[in-house]
């Protein structure tokens, strides 16, 4: 038999708000499998919110919170905008920003455990807490958009505060996946690959010249998804790295409810 892990107790408890001895029963019963612990406890009719944990989430709110030198940030996810307006739901969110800036990342994860299953009862839907992440630095922007949907931070070495919302606030219009070109994966240029050699078959090119044409569609893919090198949106005569000048970007998080 497999030994059930604490973090795997703890995220089926998230799941299903189920206590946590009948979760490692479970796990233990299904060998460490989630799903099929899901099913376990479902049979045994004591998954308050199994049945709701395999529903869909296209809803939620991004919640910021900052104090001089660091800024937290966390996704908490729901089934319809009506239960991310809720109160109960508005406030667990704040709490677990706040939690995560003031207490640390042990603290926040640990709040989570507690609200995500607490809130899935009160409020009858799948909800789960995604991404929560806390960045500090002398120079931090935050951004929130107006809908609660979308929130950047960016930390600087240099420049201001002002800059770094700007750039923040780039971040939540245009979504860059990376901060430079460097950075996007070789899988992801992989898979971009295989649809640049279809296209290029099926526009008639030779094969001999894939390689080279492909060079410049890689260069220039790598640098659309790269925040530096994309024109800023606030004057695309520049990129946002002209834009910054000295200033270098030490640390970008963007989340978003999609």
């Amino acid at each position: 038999m497999t030994p059930v892990s604490a973090a795997a107790v703890a995220s089926l408890r998230q799941r299903t708000g189920v206590p946590m001895l009948e979760c490692k029963k479970a796990l233990d019963e299904a060998n460490g499998n989630e799903e099929q612990a899901i099913e376990i406890l479902r049979k045994r009719g004591i998954a308050q919110a199994a049945k709701k944990a395999a529903r869909d989430q296209f809803e939620g709110v991004i919640f910021l919170a900052q104090e001089a030198g660091k800024a937290a940030i966390v996704q908490l996810k729901c089934e319809t905008d009506f239960v991310s307006r809720a109160d109960a739901f508005r406030a667990a969110g704040t709490a677990l920003a706040e939690t995560l800036l003031k207490k640390g990342e042990a603290a926040a994860k640990t709040l989570a455990e507690e609200t995500a299953p607490a809130l899935v009862q009160k409020l009858g839907e799948n909800i789960t807490v995604g991404e929560m992440r806390l960045i500090s630095g002398a120079t931090i922007g935050t951004y929130l958009h107006t809908n609660n949907k979308i929130g950047v931070i960016i930390s600087l070495e240099g420049g201001s505060v002002e800059a770094a919302r700007d750039v923040a606030m780039h971040a939540a219009a245009m979504g860059p996946l990376y901060t430079r070109p460097e950075e996007v994966t070789a899988d992801k240029v992989e898979k971009e690959k295989e649809i640049w050699r279809e296209q290029l078959r099926k526009e008639g090119k030779p094969e001999a010249m894939f390689d080279k044409i492909m060079l410049g569609k890689e260069k220039k893919f790598r640098e659309e998804n790269a925040l530096l090198k994309q024109p800023f949106v606030k004057d695309p005569t520049k990129s946002v790295e002209q834009f910054l000048g000295n200033a270098k970007v030490l640390a970008y998080v963007r989340l978003a409810i999609a």
